[in-house]
């Protein structure tokens, strides 16, 4: 075969090797011009892997199938088909190993070997392209890829974004209003000054996000996890009245300084080890809130419902409103 000395990648499998036929020259040499290409091979190479092929039956006369094409002026067989997507598929039939370079389509190679009959082949590719799927499906959006979501949607239709991955995307300062990001991964994402009023962030993934400064009005959180997410300076009060849903939350490690959280409900949260300094938590609702070693310092908790709460070990020196005299049990 004639080489035209590219580099070849590293996308390769062995593929198992199918029985060899009976009954055929296995030392002649004969020339293919596939698609104005020569390739110089054996007939042994052509039906010894796929003796069932189209190939095979071109030249394997006791296959009683097809006759060989006609022939150019150098007497090689003439295939009109794409020698872009051949070159792998012979070289497939040489040695039992699939390889290609780089900047050759798979689906391209695909297709011919489904038009030459090398089935093992198809099966491997069929399968290496289910798995490049796979990865595509799992890539996370990127911000632009956001971006257009938002823009491409009518301000009268929901967007959702339940359970797609959005790790590590940069998201900041987008507004996010009323979007549903039900169990969506987001860990590690950047949402600082981000607009997610109204949103759904149920059972969502934020572990180690930025939510610095963000507006959290009337959010839906349950369950959602923010184990060690950065919430310094967030709003999560509503003027109407409507409380931020957080009951369950893991805030694990999380900072939460200086956050407008009045009225939230952070019924049975995880707050241990939780930075919750100088946050205005009146008339929270924290009853069966793990505290453990949380740093309350300076936060108001008037009306606050603590009742069943674990405080042992929190911080709460200077706090506004001191603990005997918050409705700490209902």
């Amino acid at each position: 075969m004639e080489s035209d000395g590219t580099p070849e990648s590293t996308c390769n499998a062995v593929v198992p090797a199918v029985t060899t036929h009976k009954n055929f020259s296995t030392n002649k040499w004969i020339k293919l011009n596939v698609g104005g290409k020569i390739y110089t091979t054996t007939i042994d190479t052509l039906v010894g892997r796929e003796p069932d092929s189209m190939l095979a039956r071109m030249f394997l006369q006791d296959a009683g199938g097809m006759m060989p094409s006609e022939r150019d002026e150098q007497g090689a067989y003439l295939i009109d088909r794409s020698a872009r997507y051949f070159e792998p598929i012979i070289n497939y039939l040489r040695h039992g190993e699939f390889v290609c370079e780089s900047h050759i389509s798979i689906k391209g190679v695909l297709e011919e070997a489904r038009f030459f009959g090398i089935y093992s082949l198809v099966t491997h590719l069929e399968e290496k392209l289910g798995e490049q799927e796979q990865l595509v499906d799992d890539r996370p959006l990127t911000r632009m890829e956001v971006i257009k979501a938002i823009i491409q949607t009518p301000s009268i239709t929901e967007l959702r974004f339940q359970g797609v991955n959005l790790a590590g995307a940069d998201l900041r300062k987008l507004d996010f209003r009323n979007i549903n990001f039900k169990y969506a991964n987001m860990s590690r994402c950047n949402l600082s000054h981000t607009n997610l009023n109204y949103c759904c962030l149920e059972r969502a993934d934020l572990q180690n996000a930025n939510l610095e400064c963000a507006q959290l009005v009337s959010v839906r959180g349950l369950c959602a996890n923010m184990e060690g997410a950065n919430l310094r300076g967030c709003n999560f009060e509503d003027p109407t009245g409507v409380r931020s849903n957080l009951e369950g939350v893991n805030l694990k490690g999380a900072c939460l300084e200086g956050s407008n959280m009045a009225g939230v409900n952070l019924r049975v949260a995880n707050l241990k080890n939780a930075n919750m300094k100088n946050c205005n938590l009146r008339a929270a609702v924290l009853a069966g809130a793990d505290l453990e070693r949380c740093n309350l310092s300076g936060s108001d908790l008037q009306e606050a419902n603590l009742r069943g709460a674990n405080l042992k070990d929190a911080e709460l020196a200077l706090m506004v409103t001191p603990l005997h005299m918050s409705q700490a049990i209902r």
